[in-house]
């Protein structure tokens, strides 16, 4: 068994069945997409969906967003989340080193991310990936 990533080039049935069955261990929020929906998101150059496959089957997905802005171009990891069936792996280390790369590749001065403090293994990771927490408050304002 081993685990590698990759960025998702094609909205594929196999890659919708993976984010619905991914993105609602993250969060109970989550509404299940349809293959327009991730269309537009693989269509998007701001955005890159990386999977990390086990044995060919998607096990993860991160989403990277690397965007322009008047202090320099910048990266920010989203909606990471690793198949309850297939943590300790390294799935979720591998996509964010992953992004990382691309990041770098790409010329971004920085990546942000958020993570909640409940997610105790998902935070000790990143720190150990090199991550520092912020001073920082965040705010965010429901648009629905």
């Amino acid at each position: 068994m081993s685990v590698t990533v990759e960025i998702a080039t094609t909205a594929t049935g196999e890659l919708l069945t993976a984010l619905n069955q991914l993105v609602p261990q993250l969060t109970s929020n989550a509404i299940p997409l349809t293959i327009s929906d991730v269309e537009a998101l693989i269509a998007n150059p701001a955005t890159s969906v990386f999977v990390a496959k086990n044995d060919g089957t998607i096990v993860g997905t991160l989403t990277l967003v690397v965007f322009p802005i008047p202090s320099g171009l910048r990266a920010w990891i989203e909606d990471v989340v690793v198949d309850e069936g297939a943590r300790g792996l390294g799935a979720g280390a591998s996509l964010t080193e992953a992004a990382v790369a691309e990041s770098k590749r790409r010329g971004a001065r920085s990546i942000d991310l958020t993570s909640r403090p409940s997610r105790e293994a998902a935070n000790a990771m990143y720190v150990k990936l090199g991550f520092v927490q912020r001073e920082t408050n965040v705010y965010r304002l429901s648009l629905k």
